[in-house]
């Protein structure tokens, strides 16, 4: 795994580099940066298309690949904050679909850390624990 933060737009980064962010398991994708997401690839309608009645049924955190975004589920409903376990979870799927599919290049922004209110420094260490043993680049992009 290959680590790093960096000062840039999440969004100028190349096709080669997945998206990553956290969703709620209603796929309100009304504040933060899920609205940028949103606007760019479509998700309301596409997860709703897909995945209809998904926050009825959700146990825990999980992660729904969408064309190239990776949406970690960390919470049921928009005005819930997630838990450490949730994005663990979340986490631990993103890699597993990653190494399923060879998928080796990943950005994101300082993922569960602004509306959601969990600690970077946690969340951080949770990423490089998670990847550790894999050959996936990730590079958070921090503005």
């Amino acid at each position: 795994m290959r680590y790093n933060e960096i000062k840039c737009d999440l969004f100028s980064l190349g096709p080669e580099y997945y998206l990553a962010h956290c969703i709620s398991a209603d796929f309100a994708l009304g504040a933060g940066i899920a609205v940028q997401f949103n606007r760019r690839f479509d998700l309301h309608k596409k997860l709703k298309a897909e995945y209809p009645r998904y926050a009825n049924y959700w146990n825990g955190g999980t992660c729904l690949l969408e064309d190239r975004v990776f949406n970690l589920v960390t919470k049921s409903r928009y005005w819930q904050k997630p838990t450490y376990k949730s994005m663990s979870d979340a986490l631990v799927a993103m890699r597993d679909i990653c190494v399923e599919r060879g998928i080796n290049r990943i950005a994101m922004p300082v993922i569960g850390c602004g509306l959601d209110k969990l600690d970077w420094h946690r969340v951080s260490k949770l990423i490089k624990e998670i990847f550790v043993n894999t050959e996936v680049e990730i590079i958070v992009c921090k503005l």
